[in-house]
This record gives C-alpha cells, structure tokens and sequence, in this order.
C-alpha cells in the first residue's frame, strides 16, 4: 500500500494540514488560525526578510493585500511594459518584487528576502529553493525560460540578491523531522495553481475559482502562455518533470475580506449570515457596491482604488447590503471570466468553484445568474491544501500521471442561472457604470 501524505496550506487566514491516502482520501486535518496585523498553501506574494544562518526572521510577513509598496511601483512607470513582457505581470503591489524592494529601502539590508515558502522549507528542511509556479509571482521570473530574469531584478534594485533555487513543484527537496521520524518534502505549490490542481482543471479552458480572503480565477493554457491583453496575468501553473504549464489568472482583492468588513460594522455578525439576512428581501434594492475595499485587481489593475457604495435610501436595509456585496463580489468574477474567454478565444463553459464563501447559496446563485453559466461547488475540502497533496504524490512517484494524482472531480452543488441574459446584462452594466465612476474620478 503506498504511504500517506501530509499536504500543509499556509494561508492568510490560517494554517490548514491534511493527511491523504491514496486509497481512502483525506484521513485527517486540523488547522490553526493566523491573526495578520494589516499596514497583512503558500501565499505566492508574501514575503519576508530571514537569516539563512539561523533561520530566524529578520521582518514581519509583508503579505500580499499589503500595499506599502505604491510608492516604488510609481517610481517604475516606466518599466511596466518591459517587467510585464519580461514575466507575464503587470506592476502592481500585490506581487512580490515591489514588496521584496520595499523592504529593502524601508526595514533591513540584512539576511535575504523570499516569499514565504522558502522560509518555511529551509525551517523544515534547511534547503534553500522556491517551486517554479511561486517564482512565477514575484515579478523576477522569465516567463519563457521559467528562470530568474537578470532585467527584472535590476528594475527593482534586486540584482544583488542571493534569491533561491527554482525547482519543479514535484519532486524530492530533502528531509524533515519536524513531524517525528524522517519524512521527505516531495512538493511545493502556490495556493491558486493547487486549487487548480486539485480541481483536476488540466486542459485548456479548464477553469476554477477559489471564494477565499480574495477571489482568485485561474484558467488553463497549456504549454504555452497566453499573449493576450484582456487584463488577466500569464503565469506558471506548474513545472513537472521539467515541463511547464501554464495558466491565466485574474484576482478580486476582497471577497472574505469583504464580508468581514461588513461584519465589523455590525451589518452581519459573520459569512453564515449572508443567506439568512439576504433573504429578507428580494434584490438589492437599488445598491451597488463595489468591494474594491484594497483596490481593483484584474482587469483594471488599479490599486489606487477605494470601495464605493450607492444607491443608499431611507429603506436600505441589512439584507440590501449584503445582496449588493454577494453581486459585487459575483461581478467582478464575471469580468475575470469574461477576460479569460477573450484570452482563450472561446467562453467558459462552467466554472468549478471551492472556498469558504461556497458555502453561500445566496452567493453562488448570484455569481451563476451574472456568469450565465453553471457554477459546480466542488465538495472536496480544502482543496489548496489537496493539490499540495498531489504534488507531494507525484514528488514520490514520478511515473505518476497527473490526472491518477488528483482526486476525481465531483461537485456538491451545481448552481444554474435563474433568470435571463438580458437581466443579467442589465444588473453587470449597472456594477460597470459604478467602477466606471470611480476611475473617471480617480
């Protein structure tokens, strides 16, 4: 009987762990919850300063809604069509070579600075590598040749740097006892392109979206990297066996951030509300919010940006709010979606959907009606931490296919539009005109 593996998913919110047979699935987890101090599987563009010496954190994780890092993205105007030619990224503060430089110039000259993968390998390991799908979001990876970029390094003032190895995201990276006895660390991937994994999206056109923190869409590409202009980026999904595929991505800043937002003031008193509160009233009543509440992401790249909320009367009432925010959220999704069927040449068919925020009928009714397209909420659990999973599988055993790693695709629920094209048309041009309004005013 082949072995089980532990798949461990370092997430914003929290640090999940599952032990996956081969045979029976998951056979256990548990998780523990991270408390970010904001001004904060692998989250691609968080990074810290560390000493390789001893392991020790020199920085506080600078995690990837951070936003410090704007004013070194102004100053780089002018490289934006180089580093996105260069890496397949536009500049913007969410990746991680400006928030890399911003410590640099801001807190410390010493150690090195990484994403925080390769802090948490050389913790368990004492290696020094980075998976070529986490290089991919840092803005400092050749799209092409899936290797530093001595260009983009310079832009950023990192050329000196002792950056990590860039290794395939299956495979062995060497041993740890952290767990007890000595257990090989066999895989390594981001958490978006795990989710993807996991979802068993591995042909072109193929697309997923995670409702986690943010909401983060992915769509297959093959061998290829899209070269399209709709918006979205072009980046690694992942290299194995020294092959790599790659994928179209596209983000919403806030999505469970969103909610908590709302809950904060008092609107809801958490996500398991949204149903029941949204239900006392049929529409949205006139409100439209856009939840741009850390900037606009994809399409736009705009991360100067703030929310808005208009439409208020006398008669708005709770269960307003929180219909104008699910349609916020499930808006935003559609203009990812809508990008990456310009990019791919042909509209998604569905979209397979996993995160916290699935749990929301209300929410995922809403985001089929805009899409015009079935939504299937996949009912494997915690699928970023399953796709680490797969990796680590294929790390042990590389005649492995793919598709025999990943766990078969079911949903647990399949959300189909309610109402018509014309409706939906009418609701998303009224959430465009509002986005509209703010970049003319911006």
């Amino acid at each position: 009987m082949t072995e089980p593996v532990l798949a461990i998913d370092q997430g914003t919110s929290g640090t999940k762990a599952l032990v996956i047979c081969p045979e029976r699935g998951v056979i256990g987890s548990g998780s523990a919850p991270v408390r970010p101090r904001y001004g904060g599987a692998n989250q691609g563009e968080t990074v810290l300063a560390w000493d390789p010496a001893t392991g020790r954190p020199l920085t506080d994780a600078v995690v990837w809604q951070d936003r410090r890092a704007e004013g070194i993205c102004g100053e780089l105007t002018a490289h934006g069509d180089e580093l996105k030619r260069l890496t397949g990224l536009p500049l913007d503060p969410y990746f991680a070579a400006p928030k890399m430089a911003w410590i640099r110039r801001e807190l410390t000259r010493e150690g090195v600075v990484t994403t925080s993968d390769s802090w948490l390998v050389h913790q368990l390991t004492g290696a020094f590598v980075t998976d070529a799908a986490t290089a991919g979001r840092t803005q400092l990876l050749g799209l092409r040749d899936v290797d530093w970029s001595p260009a983009a390094l310079e832009v950023f003032g990192l050329s000196d740097e002792r950056l990590p190895d860039v290794v395939d995201c299956a495979g062995p990276v060497g041993t740890t006892t952290a767990f007890g006895g000595e257990v090989p660390l066999t895989g390594l991937l981001v958490d978006q392109q795990a989710a993807l994994l996991a979802q068993n999206a591995l042909e072109p056109g193929q697309a997923k979206c995670t409702y986690g923190t943010g909401a983060f869409l992915l769509a297959q590409t093959g061998r290829r990297p899209s070269t399209g202009s709709s918006g979205l980026v072009s980046c690694v999904a992942w290299r194995l066996g020294g092959r790599t595929d790659y994928c179209l991505d596209g983000q919403v800043y806030t999505a469970a951030s969103a909610v908590r937002w709302l809950t904060g003031l008092g609107v809801i008193s958490g996500a398991a509300d949204l149903d029941p509160v949204g239900a006392s009233v049929s529409d949205t009543g006139g409100v439209t919010f856009v939840p741009a509440l850390a900037g606009l992401a994809a399409p736009w790249w705009r991360s100067d940006l703030r929310g808005s909320l208009t439409g208020l009367g006398l008669d708005t009432t709770a269960g307003h709010l929180v219909r104008a925010l699910c349609e916020g959220i499930a808006a935003q999704v559609v203009a990812l979606a809508d990008a990456a069927a310009s990019d791919l040449g042909s509209p998604l068919t569905a979209l397979r959907v996993d995160g916290g925020l699935t749990r929301s009928s209300l929410l995922m009714q809403t985001q089929a009606d805009l899409l015009q397209r079935p939504v299937e909420v996949s009912a494997l659990p915690d699928v970023t931490a399953l796709g680490a999973g797969v990796v680590a599988r294929l790390g042990l055993d590389p005649r492995l296919p793919p598709s025999s790693a990943t766990p078969e695709w079911r949903p647990s629920a399949v959300y189909e539009p309610r109402i018509g094209p014309e409706e939906a048309s009418e609701r998303l041009a009224g959430f465009r005109a509002a986005v509209d309004g703010l970049r003319e005013r911006a």
